[in-house]
């Protein structure tokens, strides 16, 4: 008994599922197979159609581009002179002309400091050659990177930049109001450019020079210092903290520690 009989006489048939389950959550057959079944497909279409009769029907604004003025030889010129564009040079450059490759330097953007580092937080570096070392935070520089200082009397990290990335901040801190470093910025560790002789470096074997540090810098950094040293003093055993290396002991786990 169909459906429409059965509800003239007031009864409803029971719903079946179109397609049937070999197991719960999969059908005997596919979403093509079924569609077909059920004439889903015709409805399908009709959305087809109305979704490209609604497309044609968006007009389509395209914009022209204006007229290129053109400059015509003059009567006496070359005859096989054309009309050329005002715009396109009349002869190729001999040389490709080399454009400039686009940087994001002019676009600097302040780097966020976190919230845990602040003035007078004693850090603890990761990597490079003072791995290990508790430094005292001084400021934040322009370039994003961070100022720090030993001092160097105590664990010989000078005046320094790092990125805060290598950086674990600690609960220590020290009051470093009295420390004046407005001075010192990017610039003050700019390195001077050296003469690349490599000719002359080849043929002379005599040793290389060291390296020899700025008076201006050794100024600075003894300045800085002894302003920082005179707070460090006041404070029991901070003295002999900047100078212990941060290490692990076997069975220490650093997401356990509390710095």
């Amino acid at each position: 008994m169909g459906r429409a009989q059965l509800k003239k006489e007031g009864k409803k048939k029971p719903h079946t599922r179109h397609a049937k389950e070999l197991v719960p959550g999969v059908n005997r057959v596919g979403r093509s197979r079924s569609a077909h079944q059920t004439h889903r497909w015709k409805y399908m279409e009709k959305a087809k159609k109305a979704a490209a009769e609604k497309k044609e029907q968006k007009a389509v604004v395209k914009l022209e581009k204006p007229a290129a003025s053109y400059i015509t030889p003059a009567a006496s010129a070359d005859k096989k002179a054309k009309a050329r564009p005002a715009t396109e040079p009349r002869w190729y450059a001999a040389d490709d002309a080399k454009k400039p490759v686009p940087s994001r330097k002019a676009n600097h953007r302040a780097t966020a400091l976190r919230k845990s580092i602040t003035p007078g937080t004693v850090l603890i570096i990761l990597a490079g050659r003072f791995q290990g070392k508790r430094v005292v935070f001084l400021k934040q520089l322009p370039s994003g990177l961070l100022l720090v200082t030993g001092p160097y009397k105590y664990n010989g990290v000078p005046l320094r930049r790092i990125n805060q990335a290598y950086v674990i901040s600690t609960s220590t801190k020290v009051d470093v109001s009295s420390v004046d470093v407005k001075n010192i910025s990017d610039a003050f560790f700019a390195k001077a450019k050296k003469a690349d002789d490599k000719k002359a470096a080849f043929l002379d074997n005599k040793e290389k020079k060291k390296n020899e540090i700025a008076a201006a810098r050794k100024t600075e950094q003894k300045r800085v210092d002894t302003a920082l040293l005179a707070v460090v003093n006041k404070t029991p055993l901070l003295k002999q903290y900047l100078k212990a290396k941060f290490s692990l002991n076997k069975g220490q786990y650093p997401h356990q520690l509390k710095f």
